[in-house]
């Protein structure tokens, strides 16, 4: 049998106001429901709590012991209440987000520092991982959510799809292509080319294009990483095929990025979360800040490779 919160309160009430008509007006209850209350909480605990008689009510013996963890019990209770209600209405708490680190470069620190100013008395940690190993994070509960690059379907997961993020050649400005607004493949030929190796999830796509051009499918220069990738861009040792979003990974000016076409190729940018699991108040702003700025951050060049507007795959 579990304690009857309600009859706490009742028990409480009566107590303080010295009346069962007027605790009852005051719970909006008839005498009758009052009572029953009362009853069910001197079941659960044995004894009888109140003394009535026609004209007067008193605690009991049991009922004057009882009524000091009653009135702990019913303020605690109270102030858990409006603690939680506060915390839901002001989305107070922390928040832990997965990203694949184009997104942490590119698009985080506008919605970080808005959502700073909003709710300062909030924590948010950022981890940078891979596109497998964003997913694995949320499904854990070690993020309560993520963002990454569109994957196959995840029955244990719910997928927001965002927008798709064009492949773009990011050269220096001096660099004989800057001047190009878009750019097909098969016009690198003779371009000294900065491509990923390793572990890049976009690898394979940009070696595969690479080769259905006639071209190499890795550049003269194969590094590991997109920030060295940039570093020998702007210092103007070739240029570098990349996803849009990875162009804004680099502090420097100095850079121009050339839709790639015939054909464009994308990736799909997405909000991963757990399925059937609420995120909390807190964690639910973010999500809902980053869904606005990345649903709209790649549209300029999204929208030159597909004319129709098909870019934004919002649901």
């Amino acid at each position: 049998m579990k304690l009857p919160v309600d009859g706490v309160q009742a028990f409480v009430l009566i107590a303080e106001l010295g009346s069962y008509r007027r605790a009852s007006e005051s719970l909006g209850l008839t005498q009758t429901a009052l009572t029953r209350r009362i009853q069910k909480l001197e079941g659960f605990l044995g004894a009888m709590l109140l003394d009535r008689t026609t004209r007067t009510v008193r605690l009991s013996a049991v009922g004057r012991e009882f009524l000091p963890l009653a009135t702990r019990l019913i303020a605690d209770f109270t102030q858990g209440i409006e603690r939680l209600r506060t915390t839901s209405r002001l989305g107070v708490g922390d928040v832990t987000v997965a990203t694949v680190q184009s997104i942490a470069f590119r698009r985080m620190p506008a919605v970080l520092q808005a959502y700073a100013r909003d709710h300062p008395q909030n924590r948010v940690q950022i981890l940078e991982r891979s596109g497998a190993l964003v997913t694995e994070a949320v499904r854990k509960g070690e993020a309560d959510f993520g963002i990454h690059i569109q994957q196959e379907a995840d029955a244990d997961l719910l997928e927001d799809r965002l927008v798709r993020d064009p492949f773009v050649l990011i050269c220096h400005r001096s660099h004989p292509l800057a001047g190009r607004r878009e750019l097909r493949w098969t016009e690198l030929s003779g371009t000294d080319l900065v491509t990923l190796g390793g572990a890049s999830g976009n690898r394979a796509r940009v070696e595969a294009q690479l080769a259905a051009a006639d071209l190499p499918p890795r550049g003269r220069f194969v590094v590991e990483s997109t920030p060295t990738a940039l570093a020998l861009v702007s210092a103007g040792i070739g240029a570098a095929i990349l996803p849009a979003a990875l162009g804004g990974a680099s502090p420097r000016d100095d850079l121009v990025e050339v839709l790639l076409t015939e054909p464009a190729i994308y990736r799909t940018i997405s909000l991963v979360r757990r399925r059937n699991t609420s995120l909390t108040p807190a964690a639910a702003m973010f999500y809902e800040a980053l869904k606005a700025e990345l649903s709209t951050d790649l549209d300029e060049f999204a929208l030159r490779g597909d004319p129709g507007g098909a870019a934004l795959l919002r649901r």
